[in-house]
Formats: structure tokens, C-alpha cells, sequence
């Protein structure tokens, strides 16, 4: 875990139920993962700042993503300056890496080196996790 920063977010567990839906708290408190094909942002192709659901941090630009045919959002790369952090997951019998909020600690999703160019990365996204802000 990183160097806590002074606009890290902490909440109790009772905060965090309160202040998401189930599914957002599934998602991001307890390292869930939505269905493929079923969250708000799969799809999506309206440009924006995606931010942590939990926190408002900035993590993916609408510029990066791209349909990976996966069921989930799909980036190449983090927004510049964003809150994202990367530890290894070693649940469900595999090596993954898991791709967390930096400022609140929320579960995103997890990262790959099987996306496109220029990173070769593909950040799949529980959509749970995000807001969008969209550009006007």
C-alpha cells in the first residue's frame, strides 16, 4: 500500500454502504465484479473523465477507451495525473493485477498486456466503480 496523502479518503464500513448501492459497494469495498455486458459504461461512447465512484478522483479519459468485446469498460491507460494504483491479486487459483483507487482504496477492476496500442494494456473496468463526467 502506498503513503497515505492528505486527501485520502477513509470511511467506516457503515459510511461506505451508505453512501453507494449494493452493487457499488460489491464492487469496490469487497472486490466484486459485475457482469459482463451489464454495467452503465460498456458501451458508452460519450466523451468525459471517468472518476472513482467512491471519492470523485480522476482515473480513465474517454480518449483511452476503446471496446476490448470483453463486457466491460475498457482503457489503455490511466488519465494522466490519475489516482490509480496496481497490486498483484492472487485470488481464484491465478496471477492478475489489480487496478485499485489510489485515494480511497476502492477495487476497480484489473489490467492486462493484451490490449491495443500504443501501451499494449487493456484496463477492464467494473463500470460500478466509475462516474462520468462528461465534457459539455
Amino acid at each position: 500500500m502506498s503513503e497515505p496523502t492528505e486527501d485520502r479518503v477513509e470511511l467506516s464500513d457503515r459510511e461506505w454502504r451508505e453512501r453507494l448501492t449494493p452493487e457499488q459497494y460489491k464492487v469496490t469495498r469487497r472486490k466484486g465484479t459485475e457482469r459482463a455486458f451489464t454495467g452503465a459504461y460498456h458501451d458508452c461512447k460519450r466523451a468525459g473523465l471517468y472518476r472513482c465512484v467512491c471519492c470523485g478522483a480522476p482515473l480513465f479519459s474517454s480518449q483511452s477507451k476503446f471496446d476490448s468485446g470483453t463486457g466491460w469498460p475498457s482503457f489503455w491507460e490511466a488519465a494522466p495525473g490519475a489516482a490509480v494504483r496496481e497490486e498483484e491479486d492472487r485470488t481464484l487459483w491465478m496471477v492478475r493485477t489489480e487496478v485499485l483507487c489510489e485515494r480511497c482504496d476502492a477495487h476497480l477492476g484489473h489490467v492486462f498486456p493484451d490490449g491495443p496500442a500504443p501501451t499494449g494494456l487493456r484496463y477492464c473496468i467494473n463500470s460500478a466503480a466509475l462516474k462520468l463526467d462528461e465534457e459539455s
